[in-house]
């Protein structure tokens, strides 16, 4: 009964920490953004960390964006995507997601401190998150092959129901 009851409190204690953290990040205007500020009451999101050295991320982000017009019609989410660039490479990714055009569709946010990487317990890029709409993750992978997208839209539209 006691290893059932410490399995118990360890499942429970997993499950509240897998929300979204409090960390403050820059957002594409260059203003203070606390990562709690993104959630929206039932809006599921997907929450991205990327690199501008990383092939795989901007293949991911890329597939998403190009996706994200017809996913839009059928479920109502947001995409979040996280450059884990430094402070010296802030410019640089900033120009780089614009040019891309993925301001237009994305939240971007600008992790130059890595506090929100660590926060959420990403090691490499390509992270990818979904999260449910209190904030809570509900889905994760890492790397990225050609069709990863499409786990991400069916774990959306998941926690969209």
């Amino acid at each position: 009964m006691r290893t059932f009851l410490l399995s118990l409190a360890l499942l429970i204690c997993a499950a509240a920490a897998a929300q979204v953290p409090s960390v403050t990040v820059e957002n594409a205007k260059g203003e203070t953004v606390n990562t709690k500020s993104l959630l929206k009451e039932g809006t599921p999101m997907i929450v991205s960390f990327w690199s501008t050295s990383c092939k795989p991320c901007i293949r991911e982000l890329d597939a998403i964006y190009d996706a994200l017009p017809d996913w839009l019609d059928e479920v109502e989410f947001r995409v979040v995507a996280v450059s884990t660039d430094d402070s010296r490479l802030l410019a640089k990714a900033k120009s780089f997601a614009e040019g891309r055009g993925w301001g237009e569709e994305y939240t971007l946010l600008f992790d130059k401190n890595q506090d929100f990487m660590r926060a959420m317990n990403v090691s490499v890029v390509p992270h990818v998150f979904v999260l449910d709409g209190t904030g809570k993750i509900v889905y994760s992978h890492t790397s990225y092959v050609p069709g990863n997208e499409l786990e991400l839209f069916e774990a959306i539209k998941k926690c969209s129901k």
